[in-house]
């Protein structure tokens, strides 16, 4: 059956599209037309407002163009939205917040403790693997799938987690947790390396595990969470019945695609990533080394003076 009977609303979600718009909008007020309100705001770069704005892009081509909707029919179009969402928009949005925006939440007591404590490097890798691996837990999984409120609640602290753990990793912000050089490429690797175990397991099991993905029943109340129910009213009369209606793939192709996405997504952004820790260090020491070169140089040629 071709998507489009589910129809506008639910291909392209306006209303999600219109808060995009919104926090766009307000972007711009913040950082360029109201900046001069607030004291000890600084102008925002052009690489800050590319990042955010491809935030905000890469936000509604996950969650609200037909991809979220293809996300429910199957489960490795839900993991690479997993691994945009997470290892993509996450990072972007915080490079495309000034630091002074950061700064004044910050100073916001409890947002800072919160801050503080959840962005040392051990815990936020260890809180983002164990919401990750609780999120994609059978059991777990489809219980999210069948509630607005819970999937809400999942989705929003999945992602907070995700600005956790990039956050030693790309923020510049001045008395936060940063890690530099080696010790960033380290944390990095680690992060791969957690969240291994929970993918390997989707990769490898030998039988379909989500009944969201698999029991026409449930996947059609799941369906409930992008689909108005007056539309599934109607379908549901002229025989919707599950996701084998949409795709030639075997349920359990469909899942171990989706832990071989998730895996493949993560190390190639990793690579990217790494890559550039690596040019950047390499740059700073060499840097360091010249300037290290150049007072030794005066030093002699001061001491060659005296003498």
């Amino acid at each position: 059956m071709p998507l489009s009977i589910f129809g506008f609303r639910a291909l392209w979600s306006p209303y999600f599209l219109l808060a995009i718009a919104l926090g766009i909008v307000l972007y711009y007020l913040i950082t360029i037309k109201w900046r001069e309100r607030f004291e000890g705001s600084e102008p925002v770069t052009k690489r800050q407002i590319s990042y955010f704005l491809a935030s905000m892009v890469l936000l509604y081509i996950v969650k609200g163009s037909p991809m979220d909707l293809i996300g429910h029919i199957l489960f490795s179009v839900h993991m690479a939205q997993m691994a945009l969402l997470l290892l993509v928009v996450a990072p972007f949005f915080i490079i495309g917040i000034p630091n002074w925006i950061w700064e004044r939440l910050l100073t916001i007591a409890i947002f800072n403790k919160i801050f503080m404590l959840l962005t040392r490097p051990i815990i936020s890798l260890l809180l983002f693997t164990l919401m990750f691996s609780m999120y994609h837990y059978p059991l777990i999984l489809d219980q999210v799938k069948l509630s607005l409120p819970l999937h809400t609640v999942f989705t929003v602290t999945l992602f907070i987690s995700a600005i956790f753990l990039w956050w030693p990793v790309v923020n510049t912000v001045k008395g936060q947790p940063q890690l530099h050089g080696l010790k960033k490429i380290g944390y990095v690797i680690l992060s791969a390396l957690l969240i291994t175990p929970a993918c390997s397991l989707i990769i490898f099991v030998d039988v379909p595990v989500y009944e969201t993905y698999s029991s026409g029943e449930a996947w059609l109340k799941a369906m409930a969470l992008c689909v108005p129910s007056s539309t599934l009213a109607g379908l549901s009369n002229i025989g919707l019945s599950g996701p084998e209606l949409f795709t030639d793939m075997p349920t359990l192709y469909d899942q171990q695609l989706g832990g071989i996405l998730m895996k493949v997504i993560q190390e190639i952004i990793y690579i990217v990533v790494i890559g550039r820790i690596f040019m950047n260090w390499a740059k700073y020491e060499k840097e360091n080394a010249d300037e290290i070169t150049r007072q030794d140089l005066l030093k002699r040629q001061k001491l060659t003076m005296h003498g």
